[in-house]
């Protein structure tokens, strides 16, 4: 059973990084578009089917899934939450998850036309998911304390 949830929980996480990974694009070039024009009216739908039909669901099965996960770890009271790099992870996945937060908010900034932040600002933002998901999988891989 385990291998089943460990594979469930690695396809939830590839499709909330491919998301997450994808929006901020996603609001670079809806800067480049006027307000109000078809082409920001194609990026809005765009990018709340992204955020509603992904991002969100794939997030929850992973959380769902990965609690699943580190309870069925090798020690049988506490699971895998005993490990001092699954800790370290779970605060690395709450920061993601708490990117995710601010992207729902800024797609809604763009769905009333009253985006604040400059296509620079999201190319940064973009690069920050990359980098927490290159930590957090050393992390589960390397399992170094």
């Amino acid at each position: 059973m385990y291998q089943w949830i460990l594979a469930f929980h690695i396809i939830a996480v590839i499709a909330w990084m491919a998301g997450m990974l994808y929006l901020p694009r996603l609001f670079v070039y809806h800067c480049a578009a006027e307000p109000g024009s078809v082409q920001s009216e194609t990026f809005k739908v765009m990018e709340r089917r992204l955020l509603r039909g992904i991002i969100n669901p794939a997030m929850f099965l992973a959380f769902a899934l990965g609690l699943w996960l580190g309870w069925l770890g090798p020690d049988s009271h506490y699971g895998w939450f005993a490990s001092g790099w699954l800790q370290a992870k779970i605060v690395l996945v709450l920061a993601l998850a708490g990117l995710h937060g601010f992207m729902a908010r800024w797609m809604a900034a763009f769905g009333r036309d009253q985006n604040r932040h400059s296509a620079k600002f999201y190319r940064i933002i973009n690069e920050i998911p990359a980098a927490l998901m290159v930590v957090i999988v050393l992390l589960v891989v390397l399992k170094p304390f």
